[in-house]
This record gives structure tokens, sequence and C-alpha cells, in this order.
């Protein structure tokens, strides 16, 4: 479909793929689009939905500044999937302990590894980015507890919330490996200061906005290139620790699958951040919030819900969009809503037929607490097509 609606009371549009925006999201994007610094329009993906600084969904063009709560503190928060060389009926029927081994292997919530597991290469490539940044602001370093110890053996873990690990079969039979998470504690200690610096400014130079949280830092003001330099490290982190994690499942499944092997990585990619892009003739700062990047034959990996299918998406390239799709079905329910909904009982059936948890600690992550994703990819056929679609058979939540 093409856009759906569009929003024209502020400085610049707001162009919508779907037709279905609660009125807090409706407002968040109003609110982002009287900036004074707004490229051209906001483009809102068919997933659209409330979130905490910006719209979840949104793809946020400016020019000359960034709002570092618009990319928010789980900085580079992504997917990663791969396909395997093995079928179905290369999968034992039992896939209990597939999961329980994927449990073992990788730390869920606030966990983190023991030791430092991840590969010295990874390590070493990190390193300098972060002394440099912590040497000109140690507050990032205060607030983690053991940062050096905590973000090295954090690298290759799983964190809590929507984040998942996932066993998948796609529409040959063919067996994925599909998992979601982020920056992990030193992405969020990151946005959470350079947030703070953002409203401190604000409050400086005597700016009001439409909301606080949509404070922001112009090229050439005090903080600028040190929030580039520290966003950039964060989603260079976040694709390691993706990778990192990766790279554990495989070696984990060697001994669980004998026989399989690894064909081709899918993609790696974000959908929290912000990257420099040229659109509409103008060099500006792209920033997407719960959307990825849809450029001309570029792949990308739309999640459901733990209940429902997956997709690996080739873009378009719809310059409307700035070359971006959803991130995934996006929720219609909020956490504390599904929580009072649903009970066990619920869990059961809304999750039949996958190897998971069974029980209230994944209730605000139930399928019916999220859009329907078939809708959602119906609204956006201009801006991706589907190259594989996947179903998940084990599914494991942060």
């Amino acid at each position: 479909m093409p856009i759906q609606k569009i929003i024209s009371k502020g400085k610049v549009p707001v162009k919508i793929y779907t037709d279905i925006v609660e009125a807090d999201a409706m407002q968040q994007l109003y609110n982002m689009a009287q900036l004074p610094f707004i490229h051209s329009h906001i483009a809102a993906m068919p997933d659209v939905h409330t979130g905490k600084g910006a719209t979840i969904g949104s793809v946020i063009p400016t020019k000359g500044a960034i709002i570092p709560a618009a990319v928010g503190v789980d900085i580079g928060c992504g997917m990663n999937a791969i396909r395997l060389s093995i079928k179905a009926k290369d999968l034992p029927d039992n896939l209990r302990a597939i999961r329980l081994a994927i449990e073992e292997t990788i730390p869920v919530g606030f966990n983190m590894h023991k030791t430092d597991r991840a590969r010295q290469s990874t390590i070493r490539a990190l390193t300098g980015g972060l002394d440099q940044i912590i040497g000109k602001h140690k507050k990032i370093k205060a607030m983690q507890k053991k940062p050096y110890q905590t973000w090295i053996r954090q690298i290759g873990s799983l964190g809590g919330g929507n984040h998942f690990i996932e066993l998948c079969l796609d529409e040959n039979d063919d067996v994925w490996i599909m998992l979601h998470s982020g920056s992990r504690g030193i992405g969020n200690a990151i946005g959470q200061y350079f947030i703070a610096l953002a409203k401190k400014d604000m409050e400086r130079h005597f700016i009001n906005l439409p909301d606080k949280d949509l404070a922001y830092f112009t090229e050439g003001a005090e903080y600028f290139e040190d929030y580039i330099e520290a966003v950039e490290w964060a989603q260079d982190y976040a694709m390691a620790n993706r990778r990192e994690m990766m790279h554990f499942i495989l070696k984990m499944l060697t001994k669980k699958l004998p026989k399989f092997g690894v064909t081709k990585e899918a993609i790696n990619c974000h959908h929290n951040y912000v990257s420099q892009e040229t659109h509409f003739g103008e060099h500006v700062y792209v920033t997407r919030k719960g959307a990825i990047r849809a450029g001309l034959d570029e792949l990308g990996i739309i999640p459901g819900n733990m209940g429902a299918k997956s997709f690996i998406v080739r873009g378009k390239g719809n310059p409307q969009s700035f070359y971006s799709c959803s991130h995934g079905a996006g929720r219609k329910m909020s956490r504390s809503a599904a929580k009072r909904q649903f009970g066990e009982q619920d869990v059961i059936w809304q999750t039949e037929g996958v190897e998971c948890r069974k029980d209230k600690g994944i209730i605000d992550e139930l399928p019916a607490a999220y859009k329907d994703i078939d809708q959602v990819m119906e609204q956006q056929h201009d801006l991706v097509e589907v190259v594989h679609t996947l179903k998940q058979i084990v599914c494991v939540k942060g």
C-alpha cells in the first residue's frame, strides 16, 4: 500500500504507512514535526506505536542536529539471521534439549558471561574506542558497576524485554537461527548520559520544546561530536554482540546437530540507530527508531512475534520512506496491559507449537500484545518484497 495518512499541521508533513495510529503516537509524531531541523518530512512505518523519546516505527531525517532520545538507550538494537544447511527432518522430534542448551549458552535478562568469552579480536576492536569515550566522559564509567568487566562479559548476551533467539523454518523447510538484541548495559549508559546532557543544553539556551524528550544537539554544539563518536561505538558494539551470540550458538549446535553447516548470513542489521545519508539532495542524519534500512536490493529482517511468522525481505529503495521499512509487527498493547489481561493459560495456547518457556514471565511478549504481522507486511509492499517466510519452532526470550 502507498502512504495511508499524512499529518500536515507541523513544520513538515508526517507520512504514515498505516491508517491505524493511536492518539499518543500521533501526538508524538506531531511534536517531532514541529522541530526546525527536520528535513523534508517524517516517515512512520506500519508498525508505528508510542515510544519513549520518539515514536517507535518512525524515520526522522535531521539536518545539522541529532535527538539522542529518538535514538534511545538500546543503541544499535537489531537483528541477525543465518540459514543453516539442514532441513526440518534433520532436527530431533523433541526440541526442548536445544532450547535448554541455548539458554545455558547465552545469558539472558541482566545476566552476563562469568568469564570473558568473546573472541579477543572482537574485544580489541572495541576497547580503544570505549577508552576514548570514557576518558572524556567519566560519568559513563561511573554508571556501570565494574564497567570494563561488565561490557566485555555482556558481549554475546541477550538482554531482556523483547529480545529473543529463535530456531525457525522457512518455506522450503530450511532451518534458520534468528536473534534480536542490542548494546546491552554500556549502550544504555551512553544513551542515558547524552540524553541528560541534551536536556541540560536546552535549559541552558532557554529552548522550549513540545516534549522535553526531544532535546537535541546541533552541529558545533559542545557535545555534538562526542555523541556521534559514542553512538557509533555503541552501534558497533551491538553489531558485535549479535555476531558473538551467533558464534556461541553455532558452536553449541555442532554438539547437538553434528550434520549442520552454515550457508550464508542473511543480514546483521540495526533498527534503533542513526546514520549519515543523502535524501532529496541533502546530506542528513537519519534516525531510525524501530525501523530498518530498506535500500534497493538490501536484505533486512522483520520479525512478527513469538507465535507468528517473520520475514527476510529485500528493500525496494522507496525514497518517501527514506529507504526504510518496519522493524517488526509493533505493539498494540502495553506491557502492563498485557500482564493485566493475560494469564499462564494464554501463554500455553498462544505459543502452541513453539518450544519455549510457558510461564508468566513472558506474558507481556505474547502474540496478542502485538499487531497482525500479515497486515503490517501488506501495508509496506511498496517498501519491501519478501524473500523468505520464517516460522519459529524454538524461542528463547530475554
